[in-house]
């Protein structure tokens, strides 16, 4: 991590804790401060900031604006964790473990009208913000849903797969570049391709959370090492396991992927032996490049000299890089 992008996380981490979410009842404003505490990258309010600095210099006033993409982004994590019954976030019980479904579920939803608040003072063209604030929030719901339809699917195709993960993860990404890049007067084209730059970015980033999820350090990861092979989550590995196995390992692919009644660790290490004897780590390692790629092509494409754009080509350099 550069010393600038830690320096905008502190600054991002600071103006988080002095956030005031509500008194009382006590049960619907505590897990909003509780999930907020638990840390992560900050990627999203950093992308704003850094898109913003592209065209104006005065960051430090877009903040709120910038947090509001952090605060939405937990909005979902929120009620992603009930619907994927996660135990663990950033390596502490979930909200809907440490409270219940219920509470996680309302809190959630005063996390998202948090969202909208922070906003409101967003220089630039108040609307257009809100509009595609809209469009990037019903994308991201839109490739929930598709997520949770693919659990009852018996196949799905690459393509389908990276057009949710684009709709689920990446579209946000996009949106928080397009955020800066409009608060601070930038055109349309400009927006756009940061836009792009993002959405691109994101899908990479996606890939390599697949990624880490099977062969990650459990000390550094934070989740369950493993967690997407427990639940037969059709993540790219899988995927791309099934179509390119020969006739035993997708027998055994299979049998792990009926069994109802597993050791964890068993198939975990089962599973993850397959993936070694079919590449499976290389191919998702070229896919990921690939997109990364396509989203340096797009940030170079942007008309603005390469120094004040090395602060986002260092920030993608250290998604690709990253081992949590």
């Amino acid at each position: 991590m550069t010393n600038d992008l830690k320096q905008l996380v502190e600054l991002i981490n600071k103006r988080l804790s002095e956030q005031q979410y509500g008194q009382k009842p006590q049960e619907l404003y505590e897990p909003i401060r509780y999930i907020m505490s638990l840390g992560g990258k900050r990627l999203r309010p950093v992308l704003v900031l850094m898109a913003y600095r592209l065209f104006k210099d005065d960051y430090e006033t877009i903040i709120d604006q910038a947090l509001a993409v952090e605060v939405f982004h937990n909005f979902t994590l929120m009620h992603d964790d009930i619907m994927d019954e996660a135990p663990l976030r950033r390596g502490k019980a979930t909200v809907h473990e440490k409270w219940d479904p219920n509470t996680a579920i309302l809190s959630g939803d005063v996390t998202l009208v948090k969202a909208y608040d922070m906003l409101l003072d967003a220089p630039g063209d108040l609307r257009a913000i809100i509009k595609n604030f809209n469009e990037c929030a019903l994308g991201v719901c839109e490739g929930q849903q598709f997520d949770m339809n693919f659990e009852q699917l018996p196949t799905v195709s690459e393509a389908e797969y990276i057009d949710m993960i684009r709709l689920k993860t990446a579209i946000l990404l996009g949106f928080g570049l397009k955020l800066g890049a409009m608060m601070a007067g930038a055109n349309k084209k400009e927006a756009q391709q940061l836009y792009d730059f993002g959405v691109f970015v994101g899908i990479g980033f996606q890939l390599k959370d697949d990624l880490l999820d099977v062969y990650a350090d459990q000390a550094k990861f934070g989740k369950q090492v493993g967690g997407d092979i427990i639940s037969n989550k059709k993540t790219f590995l899988l995927l791309k396991a099934l179509e390119l196995a020969n006739p035993e390992q997708k027998a055994a692919l299979e049998n792990w992927i009926t069994k109802t009644e597993f050791d964890h660790e068993e198939k975990v290490t089962a599973v993850r032996g397959i993936y070694d004897e079919i590449g499976i780590k290389a191919l998702t390692l070229a896919k990921m490049d690939e997109y990364f790629q396509q989203g340096f092509n797009a940030l170079n494409s942007l008309d603005i000299p390469q120094k004040k754009k090395q602060p986002l080509t260092d920030l993608a350099n250290y998604l690709i890089d990253r081992e949590r």
